[in-house]
């Protein structure tokens, strides 16, 4: 807060300061801007919560036998506990949507599909009154989904440039944590509760597309072009950028740019420039190559309102990657105008990044993967579990391979951790296309124990498989074993050179180490073996996860009927592949009924119910399609393709007069899936 200076010139060293006090008090504004909730807008329509504030790291479920995670709702299997047993979580997620609807003057028709949207429609229907529900307001429909009615959506790679950008960029670290300080008394007493969710800052290294190491330039006139784009980047943090400034100019004299996070980085979203909002928001509804066309347009756009000219060969329908390097540097080249388009060269530099073949090469490869796990769910379990098989031990044989599995990663190939993510895939689609198989898993006891091998022999090839909590306890002991099996293997080679010594007349001095040999050898063999049966063990609880995810369609009661899955009021093309979100829209904004769809009456609502409804005075239940304002929110999350889908849904309706909003708790990436799944954020 700072005082005005006086036109008289006064300052606290006249005589008589009180005069200057009440002269700056008079000339003081002071103005309070205060919501009590913050969220993360990604587009005007499109919103989900700050991935390190107290509702997104807060847990939406205490282990029990149908929680997976922390991070996610439990399974819809048909309870609703009491107040006393909702999760903070749930709590706080109310809340913010209560105040949310306030603060927007919306008057909310709340739906709720899953136990832990009941629970949470239920909280903001308690909190509203007949004040609140009786003002004139603008009426709207809250639609809330549990993200356990579809796992598969986020596990998967789909068809979106906003999940690829996500997914291959790097992240901010995340600020220092005290669990301690938010957690409360009941967070700390459920244990594995606080989440450390990954922070949704996504970085752009911006020196390495801006320095041209392969073309001869002035250094000088970069550096000019740079300490503009730093200069309108954040005015607020002037002497840092001063220094950011004089390091990036001792580098460009010195040596190519390679600590590309250290010097300067952007953001997928330009706070400073509105028009970064917009070019986001198109490309949320576009697909990876539709969207890299329309980058490309908007580029060309600019170029030409810039009047700069670039020389490189553009192809209709295609995008390069020269030929977005080329333009973005066409715009770095001006100093206004980079700072002027400041929106569109960090989102262009984003698509550049994202669709490089070292950065693109494993989500394609996913994506190939999971189509063949699709296809194979149409055969029998035995294809399925053949398939998995198959990408288990490619990954084991990945990382035999020592030092080239780096290389080969760069490539594509997919690693033991990914093999595990698409077993995850993998489970849950057999559960959904196999509902005769056995309550122990959908495949046979045969199938099963080909997989189990191939799992537990991936593992001690490749034992330094991060993330995955099930492995707790052996780290260190599969570590430690196979470098004890890599000198065998190494001294295999050699050993042919050590027997031309055989001859030697120091033999008989080796007489009576054999017996000690052999001691060392059995040894090892029985910590080997010991190890194994470990590692079975923990395989074994692996499995069971597995269980758990392929009845998803058998426990969330939602899923039983099918209605979500085929119905035969849409055709097999409508439906095939879509998420949960997509389904329901369609069979909502249709008119049909959801099973499990409940409407929380509000408090004039339960009034004619139960009062004035005995005089026949009773209100119909409203329907969700009627609403010409729908919010759909997903506790636990969503992603890119969702938020396509979604649009398409209301698209095809035929109803353009709905203004459709998205929300969730987080954005997440299969990565983000994983963790929470097989991670730290797991109950496995």
């Amino acid at each position: 807060m700072n005082f005005e200076a006086s036109s008289s010139g006064r300052n606290l060293n006249e005589d008589n300061p009180l005069d200057y006090i009440e002269d700056a008090g008079s000339k003081m504004v002071v103005s309070v801007h205060h919501f009590p909730m913050i969220l993360c807008p990604i587009s005007p329509r499109v919103f989900v919560l700050p991935s390190e504030g107290l509702v997104a790291e807060a847990y939406l479920s205490a282990e029990h036998e149908d929680s997976l995670s922390p991070g996610l709702p439990p399974l819809s299997s048909g309870w609703l506990s009491n107040a006393d047993d909702v999760p903070p979580g749930a709590t706080l997620t109310a809340h913010f949507l209560y105040h949310f609807a306030s603060k927007m003057d919306l008057k909310m028709e709340i739906f709720s599909l899953g136990d832990m949207s009941k629970a949470v429609g239920k909280i903001m229907t308690d909190m509203s009154s007949l004040y609140d529900v009786g003002r004139r307001k603008r009426s709207a429909g809250l639609l809330l989904i549990d993200r356990t009615l579809d796992l598969l959506t986020p596990c998967c790679h789909g068809d979106s440039l906003i999940d690829r950008m996500f997914s291959c960029l790097p992240r901010r670290n995340r600020t220092a944590s005290y669990p301690q300080v938010k957690g409360s008394g009941t967070q700390l007493k459920h244990g594995t509760s606080y989440l450390q969710r990954a922070p949704l800052d996504v970085l752009i290294p911006l020196t390495e597309i801006l320095y041209e190491e392969d073309h001869k330039i002035d250094n000088f006139h970069l550096l000019e072009s740079v300490e503009a784009f730093l200069g309108g980047w954040n005015s607020s943090d002037s002497d840092s950028q001063i220094a950011d400034l004089i390091k990036l100019g001792q580098i460009l004299h010195e040596k190519p740019v390679h600590s590309d996070l250290e010097v300067l980085t952007g953001s997928i979203i330009s706070s400073e420039n509105f028009r970064g909002t917009p070019f986001l928001e198109a490309l949320l509804d576009r697909r990876t190559k539709d969207g890299a066309l329309l980058v490309k347009k908007w580029l060309q756009e600019t170029l030409r309102r810039e009047n700069a000219t670039v020389n490189v060969k553009s192809r209709p329908g295609l995008v390069t990657k020269p030929e977005l390097q080329a333009m973005i540097k066409a715009l770095a080249r001006s100093q206004s105008s980079l700072v002027r388009n400041k929106g569109i060269v960090q989102l262009a530099s984003a698509t550049l990044l994202t669709l490089d073949e070292s950065t693109s090469a494993k989500w394609d490869a996913f994506i190939s993967a999971e189509k063949i796990l699709s296809v194979s769910t149409g055969e029998t379990t035995q294809s399925l579990a053949a398939q998995i098989g198959d990408l288990i031990n490619k990954s084991a044989l990945l990382g035999s391979h020592g030092n080239k599995a780096k290389k080969e990663l760069s490539q594509g190939v997919l690693s033991l951790q990914d093999a595990l993510l698409l077993m995850v895939v993998g489970y849950i689609l057999a559960g959904e296309n196999f509902p005769t198989s056995g309550s122990d898993g959908p495949f046979s006891w045969q199938e099963e124990h080909l997989l189990k091998e191939a799992v537990v022999d991936a593992i001690l090839e490749n034992p330094s498989v991060a993330k995955l909590k099930f492995l707790d306890g052996l780290r260190e002991e599969l570590e430690a074993n196979l470098s004890k099996s890599k000198p065998e293997e190494t001294t295999k080679e050699t050993s042919k050179q050590l027997d031309i010594d055989d001859f030697d007349d120091d033999q008989w001095g080796k007489w009576g180490d054999e017996d000690a040999d052999d001691a060392n050898k059995n040894e090892q063999v029985y910590d080997g073996m010991q190890l194994k049966l470990e590692l079975r063990d923990k395989v074994d609880l692996f499995f069971k996860f597995l269980h758990k995810l392929s009845n998803l369609k058998r426990k969330n009661l939602p899923l039983r009927d099918g209605s979500l899955t085929m119905e035969a009021n849409f055709s097999e093309d409508t439906y095939m592949g879509k998420g949960v979100l997509y389904k329901l829209l369609t069979r909502v904004l249709s008119k049909f009924d959801v099973p499990g769809l409940e409407y929380h009456s509000s408090t004039v609502g339960r009034l004619f119910k139960s009062g004035f409804g005995r005089f026949g005075l009773g209100q119909a239940k409203p329907s969700l399609a009627d609403q010409n304002v729908i919010l759909v929110f997903v506790i636990g999350g969503i992603n890119g393709l969702e938020v396509r889908e979604a649009q398409e849904a209301l698209s095809e309706s035929g109803r353009p007069d709905i203004e459709l909003l998205v929300g969730g708790t987080t954005l997440l990436t299969p990565d983000n899936m994983l963790d929470l799944l097989l991670g730290d954020c797991s109950y496995i």
